[in-house]
């Protein structure tokens, strides 16, 4: 029996949330990566390491914000804890081998190429990790032409992401270039949702059918995993928008250096008129120095 699959089941509430965090964790983490490419004074490890925890952070948080919308009729959701923090790890990894080559190689056309298409699959792959997470009485089955447009449409928006990261230095620039990111991600996201069908094993769940789904729906399963994810892209936001020296270095990439002005030459210094000495002068150098300051 074929199960009846909704994406939207809290209308456009999911759609536009996934989109904002999708947003979010763009911003922040082009931001990372062009400030440790600019500013040789910042401590570019940790703010290589912090793009790609906000860039991954992101993407997942948008992936299960989404997810809270999907329904089957008839089928209670649930998530497994692990598949879904792996999934979480996945992400992270995939992004940092992405961001960590183009901000030691540059922002060469090769190193760009490989990189997008290894960021691109590694989100694909956290985005299908977290479907196999999915457990309900019933497999889930997927069509393979969409899934292969979804890997591609992650695969273009990483190659895009790391190169606007590597190019835009700009406010107005670095926000279109996030905008852009959170409409491929959210766009790759449901295309691979479209590419869902479900085939139920069992009899369905009355109470579902009639529309009461009780506590045990995936807002009330996924929501306590991602409070934690959300809490950090908040305090990224901190750290990008004051930027403490303490913690990742000088990041005021776009102040332009002062020049340094030429140091005039000390004026020669004139002898005193008397000097005590030190008291471990030998005694026929400081007899002679008072010799001489006598005969001036």
């Amino acid at each position: 029996m074929q199960g009846t699959v909704d994406g939207f089941g809290y209308g456009v509430v999911t759609p536009v949330a996934s989109y904002l965090v999708a947003c979010l964790g763009s911003a922040l983490g082009l931001r990372c990566v062009v400030r440790s490419l600019h500013n040789r004074q910042s401590w570019k490890p940790g703010w290589l390491a912090l793009g790609a925890a906000t860039i991954g952070c992101g993407i997942w948080t948008m992936h299960f914000i989404a997810m809270i919308g999907f329904r089957v009729q008839g089928i209670r959701i649930d998530y497994d804890a692990r598949l879904t923090a792996l999934s979480l790890a996945v992400a992270i990894a995939v992004v940092g081998v992405g961001v960590f080559a183009v901000g030691y190689r540059g922002a060469t056309t090769a190193t760009l190429t490989a990189a997008g298409i290894f960021t691109g699959l590694g989100v694909a792959a956290m985005h299908y990790l977290g479907m196999s997470a999915v457990q309900l009485n019933g497999s889930i089955q997927y069509d393979s032409l969409t899934v292969a447009l979804s890997v591609l449409i992650a695969v273009g928006a990483a190659t895009a992401a790391l190169w606007a990261a590597a190019s835009f230095r700009g406010f107005l620039s670095a926000l279109g270039a996030s905008l852009l990111m959170g409409i491929a991600l959210t766009g790759m996201h449901y295309t691979g949702m479209a590419a869902v069908g479900v085939h139920l094993h069992g009899a369905t769940d009355a109470s579902y059918i009639s529309g009461s789904y009780g506590s045990d729906t995936p807002a009330s399963n996924l929501l306590p995993m991602l409070i934690g994810p959300v809490v950090f892209l908040i305090l990224a936001g901190v750290v990008v928008m004051f930027d403490p020296q303490l913690v990742l270095g000088d990041g005021d990439w776009s102040r332009a250096a002062p020049r340094r002005r030429p140091v005039a030459a000390a004026p020669p210094e004139r002898p005193a008129a008397h000097s005590p000495g030190s008291l471990f002068e030998p005694r026929d150098h400081r007899a002679g120095r008072r010799a001489t300051q006598r005969g001036r």
